[in-house]
């Protein structure tokens, strides 16, 4: 559990007794009889209005905002945040919430640069505005303290404790403590939310909860906005500290408050405000939706400018392509990240598959050696992963064009029959109709069905499996006699969908769109559905429980 304490009772009450006389000595208050009420000139508060050790916070909160001759009853409360037991922690922020939002809406906070402490109350200043200072210092003495408790051990007091700092940025944005800011429209108060946010990305510490909570106020425009700008600012300095190593658990923080940031499509609700501007403002940039893509282009960026943990970077490529670049000014800005994780290889370079083919399909991106790249991904491992079927969804479509020449395409067809040889039947159901789709598509190539094989040895296939290029694999060479050996499968379903290519193939492609996705369950499910033609029968009646007449079994063993 971390909290931050507001200070020692001498210190911040004896300037304060000084102010309480002061304002009961002076002849105006400026505040009517609702804040100086019953009590007497240079005597301080009634006895009755004095807050006891005993009593419940509430009516110490009920004395502070019906006098300030009970000014002193603040520190209580702030105590009260240090309470062991969570039920008194959480009375406790409750009631700083409800305190310190009264005091923002009456205007009993100072406004403008705050001097120190000791400066404030030893200086040439009115009590009025001693008070207000002395306040003020209250309400960043709670805030610190609130900050401490979005850490604490307790899920509730997390999520109080974050909701009511949000309530102080909405309250503080309505009446802002910023000098001559009283009739702007546009004051958002960064540097609260800054703390908030910057408390929220953990460096060591698992932020998950935090995030949960703080992701309900990204709906806002203007708390999306700065938590952006905020998150941009923090990553360059958390990193730089580290020297260039990794940070897995911030780096995690971080991605998981990005990924809770759901842009708009259109300019959204003007009303979805925080802080609701009282006028337009030209200005005001979180109220710009164009402004709002650029900053969400901005944090991405620097986000993935620094090396990330292979975990986190195939969760990055999950939602890159969705969720990311459809929101970006330039999703052009995302090539180097997504061909540098597409050279990598294995399950990175699959996910990436998606966001390279957003920037070719619709912002005409080129990639050298691009097939050559894609050919290479066709390993074993690839019929195994848990994104085949994106992996093979994409293929099927960079496969689609009539374009492409002969010689590639018949490498590809050539590579996934051999990778048929050893692949699991879930995943037969869905290679053997799509290398025959590639050959319904591309007639030229239909020459590996009919070239008739010269050897049973697998040495005399001039197929070079081991040929990286596409080029000169001499697939063409070549036949697909591995769909002839499948169909002698031991699953009938595999056995049947290889067997198509012994009549003449149909100009209708095979839809691949719920093969994608099939998996061995779902094969043991349909099974017992089937509903089967013939069914082998016994050919010799069995005369016992242990077996037929000249069977072993009954000349060694009896039933007794």
């Amino acid at each position: 559990r971390t909290h931050v304490r507001a200070g020692t009772r001498g210190k911040m009450a004896a300037p304060m007794m000084e102010v309480e006389t002061q304002i009961q000595a002076g002849p105006g208050d400026g505040d009517g009889d609702q804040r100086g009420a019953g009590a007497g000139a240079g005597t301080g508060a009634e006895p009755g209005d004095k807050a006891g050790p005993g009593e419940p916070l509430a009516a110490r909160l009920r004395q502070v905002l019906d006098s300030r001759s009970n000014a002193n009853a603040v520190l209580d409360i702030l105590e009260a945040l240090e309470a062991e037991e969570e039920a008194d922690t959480l009375e406790a922020i409750r009631i700083c919430g409800r305190l310190f939002c009264t005091l923002l809406q009456r205007g009993d906070l100072f406004v403008g640069q705050l001097p120190g402490e000791d400066e404030a109350m030893s200086g040439d200043h009115g009590a009025e505005t001693k008070y207000k200072m002395w306040m003020r210092h209250r309400y960043q003495a709670c805030v610190q303290q609130l900050l401490g408790l979005m850490l604490h051990d307790a899920e509730g007091v997390q999520r109080l404790s974050v909701f009511t700092l949000m309530r102080f940025i909405q309250t503080e944005g309505r009446r802002p403590l910023v000098q001559g800011a009283g009739d702007s429209s546009c004051v958002f108060p960064v540097e609260l939310l800054k703390s908030v946010v910057e408390r929220v990305l953990q460096v060591e510490t698992d932020a998950t909860l935090l995030i949960a909570c703080f992701q309900e106020y990204l709906r806002y425009a203007d708390v999306r906005y700065y938590t952006m700008a905020c998150t941009a600012d923090h990553i360059p300095r958390v990193m730089q500290k580290a020297k260039g190593a990794l940070v897995p658990v911030y780096q995690l923080n971080v991605f998981n408050l990005l990924a809770s940031i759901n842009m708009p499509a259109g300019q959204g609700d003007p009303r979805a405000f925080l802080v609701k501007p009282k006028r337009k403002c030209a200005e005001y940039k979180a109220t710009k939706l164009k402004e709002q893509k650029k900053k969400f282009e901005q944090v991405w960026l620097v986000f993935l400018k620094y090396k990330l943990p292979a975990a986190l970077y195939k969760k990055v490529l999950v939602i890159l392509h969705e969720a990311v670049l459809p929101h970006m000014s330039k999703p052009t800005l995302m090539i180097d990240f997504l061909t540098a994780a597409y050279d990598i290889g294995g399950a990175i370079s699959l996910l990436a598959l998606s966001g390279l083919f957003n920037l070719i399909h619709q912002h005409n991106l080129e990639y050298p050696d691009f097939y050559t790249k894609l050919y290479s991904l066709l390993e074993p491992s690839v019929l195994h992963v848990r994104y085949r079927a994106r992996f093979f969804h994409l293929l099927n479509l960079f496969l689609s064009s009539s374009h492409l020449p002969a010689y590639l395409v018949a490498a590809f067809s050539k590579r996934l029959s051999r990778l048929a040889l050893t692949a699991p039947p879930h995943s037969l159901l869905m290679v053997i109709p799509l290398v025959c789709n590639l050959l319904r598509r591309h007639p030229s190539c239909r020459v590996l069905l009919h070239r008739p094989a010269d050897t049973t040895e697998l040495s005399a296939d001039p197929y070079l499996v081991d040929e990286e290029d596409p080029a000169k694999c001499r697939a063409l060479e070549s036949s697909l006699w591995e769909l002839q050996a499948l169909q002698r499968h031991y699953h009938p379903d595999v056995a049947g969908a290889a067997s198509v290519i012994k009549k003449a193939l149909s100009d209708q492609e095979t839809d691949l769109s719920a093969l994608f996705h099939l998996s061995t369950p779902e094969l043991f499910e349909r099974e017992p559905n089937k509903r089967a033609c013939r069914a082998p029968l016994e050919f010799e009646a069995a005369d016992g429980i242990l077996g037929r007449g000249r069977a072993l079994v009954p000349q060694h063993w009896a039933l007794e």
